[in-house]
């Protein structure tokens, strides 16, 4: 199937992928970085999946949720009746649990459940046997147990269970994790928990502020955002799932079950704008822990409770989405160095205060060693933004965060009050500001580039007026963002920079910078960014048509992977991504409500609670 295909369902602590087709296809169990149980979707049937669906010809199939919450719903007519198929994960501080309830609409429809059960990428197979009432499968640290008023029968290796089901009658399904060393849950009322998880998704999607004309796509993205958070600990992953990849076929597949720095100001941003300050005040809390340390020691991402280690592998014996090869786990990227994390920490943290959220004095002390860092810091190439495995670069882009880094803590000096040596960080901040003013821009191209000395350019420029690096109207500005639409745009939307699959020759000159083969899709938080610079430039109905065309990406049900492929005309890359979605709102924002010019984007007055409580500090 297609990654448009899959629905999702969530507990803030993992993520399941639903096919059309009725088959979860994905899922991590105990949270987003587990090994999955399922794993069909970079393998094939053998690596797990749980398939629930009518038998027979099917003539219709529709999907929805359940209002505003991480309730799917998916109907079927077939030529006997109409049946629906209920799918959640109960939000609960047990152990993890994915609900099914099939329901009968009109008729009478003959239903099969397949189970293949998993662990270890596909490539465990459990010892499956029943236990009190419950079907158990137990494989080292790890078990699953399935509760249903059905009969189930084991055939080669997968649990089956043919039924009817009829107008009026429920049939409940309930898989739930748990440490092998435990009993297994009791089983608990289906109908009850699916109620019970859908009133909690609309409650919380009730309290947000967002009243525009796009307001099913932000509520959508921010759903989407809570789902991607690690409740315990307030990090938000990249994606729910791994590898899938950047084109089909192609092997730029990569590991984004974890939280990336460069997400941070504007996932802020989009919790404050839209009156999310609980989950704000999570964010950051995470922040300060995961960043915590030696300042030259800074990760560009961290695992969901604030891990290191994410060291990366290949899981040789599953096949890639779509035959994409390499399936990879962890991330070798969290070891390089990448100077935009330090203007994305100190950046955060500033808008956190602005916005009313109390930093405590540790906090500032940390900020503090960080800028002792950057002193001499700022000076080193990277691997830039985009994590290129290729050699060190002096990535403008970088530079310019390195900017504002220094530039938000002149800020916390004289709009906070902060103790700071202030003449020091200004003078700095004027000597990074020129450099990257001189060697930055290439007057030949008219436009900033990728890096110092080349011709190449970077749609990670456009972050250049959003940061308040220059105004976006001054002539740099427009002549950059003017030459990125005219070469990084395919059918109007925004590729990062030239790869090697974009028909360029090998070499540098090519976009062999990131030093990988093939190409890539349009990326999706890239292409909001051009609506935002649009908008700031006072170009509003340009801006809002290639909104209302970014609208037209997501699917059915509202869900955007990082990537889309203007060729193959589909979503491409991780699925749901994070930065997509938190990309979304900010824009949707954006063209709005009014907002600050020069600076990175911010609307407040959308900041109140819908319960009556006010910006307040975190106690």
């Amino acid at each position: 199937m297609k990654i448009e295909d899959y629905g999702i369902i969530g507990d803030t602590h993992t993520v399941a992928l639903v096919g059309k087709d009725g088959s979860i296809d994905w899922l991590c169990l105990p949270r987003f970085d587990s090994d999955p149980c399922f794993a069909k979707l970079l393998g094939d049937s053998t690596n797990g999946y749980w398939k629930i669906a009518p038998q027979g010809d099917i003539k219709e199939v529709h999907r929805s949720w359940a209002g505003d919450s991480l309730v799917l719903q998916t109907d079927w007519v077939s030529e006997t009746g109409s049946v629906r198929v209920i799918d959640c994960m109960p939000i609960r501080e047990t152990h993890p649990e994915v609900v099914r309830l099939v329901e009968g609409v009109s008729g009478t429809v003959p239903m099969r459940m397949e189970l293949v059960m998993r662990f270890g990428f596909g490539s465990v197979v459990p010892w499956v046997h029943r236990q009190d009432g419950l079907l158990t499968a137990i494989a080292g640290p790890d078990a699953l147990s399935l509760w249903t008023e059905v009969r189930t029968k084991g055939k080669d290796f997968t649990t089956v269970s043919e039924f009817n089901v009829s107008a009026g009658q429920r049939v409940p399904f309930i898989l739930s994790w748990y440490p092998s060393h435990e009993l297994p849950p009791r089983p608990v009322d289906a109908y009850y928990v699916v109620k019970d998880t859908e009133m909690w998704w609309n409650e919380w999607a009730a309290l947000c502020g967002y009243q525009g004309k796009w307001r099913d796509f932000v509520i959508r993205s921010l759903i989407t955002l809570k789902a991607l958070t690690y409740a315990p600990t307030g990090g938000i992953v990249a994606a729910a799932t791994t590898s899938l990849p950047e084109v089909i076929g192609g092997s730029r597949n990569w590991d984004y079950r974890f939280c990336w720095l460069r997400d941070a100001t504007l996932t802020l941003a989009s919790l404050m704008r839209a009156g999310y300050y609980d989950e704000a005040i999570a964010w950051r809390d995470w922040l300060l822990r995961a960043v915590a340390g030696d300042p030259s020691k800074l990760q560009i991402m961290y695992g969901p409770s604030g891990e290191r280690r994410l060291e990366e592998w290949t899981v040789d014996w599953l096949s890639g989405y779509e035959g994409s090869k390499p399936v990879r786990a962890g991330n070798a990227a969290s070891n390089q160095y990448q100077l935009d994390v330090y203007g994305e920490v100190m950046s955060t943290l500033h808008e956190a205060r602005v916005a009313g959220i109390k930093v405590d004095d540790p906090a500032w002390a940390l900020q503090q060693t960080m800028m002792d860092f950057i002193e001499t810091g700022w000076k080193q190439p990277d691997e830039g933004i985009w994590e290129v495995r290729g050699p060190r670069r002096h990535f403008t882009h970088s530079k310019v965060m390195a900017w504002v880094a220094v530039d938000r803590a002149v800020k916390a000096v004289e709009e906070c009050h902060l103790d700071g040596p202030l003449a020091k960080w200004k003078e700095l901040r004027a000597q990074i500001h020129s450099e990257v003013s001189t060697q930055g821009w290439n007057p030949t191209k008219g436009a900033f580039t990728q890096y110092y000395g080349s011709d190449e350019l970077d749609a990670s420029l456009l972050m250049i007026p959003m940061v308040g690096f220059l105004p976006p109207n001054d002539y740099r500005v427009k002549s950059t963002v003017k030459a990125i639409m005219a070469e990084l745009t395919q059918d109007g939307f925004v590729m990062r920079y030239k790869t090697q699959g974009d028909g360029g020759t090998n070499g540098e000159a090519s976009g062999a910078v990131d030093g990988l083969q093939g190409g890539e899709g349009a990326f999706l938080a890239c292409s909001f960014w051009l609506v935002d610079n649009l908008d700031l430039m006072g170009r509003r109905a340009e801006a809002t048509a290639l909104f209302d065309r970014l609208m037209q990406l997501p699917n059915e049900l509202g869900l955007l992977s990082e990537e889309y492929d203007p060729v193959a005309k589909r979503l491409v890359g991780n699925f749901p991504q994070a930065f997509s979605h938190v990309s979304l709102v900010n824009s949707a924002y954006n063209l709005t409500y009014a907002r600050s010019r020069g600076g990175l984007v911010r609307s407040y007055s959308s900041l109140r609670h819908k319960r009556g409580v006010l910006v307040r500090e975190n106690k």
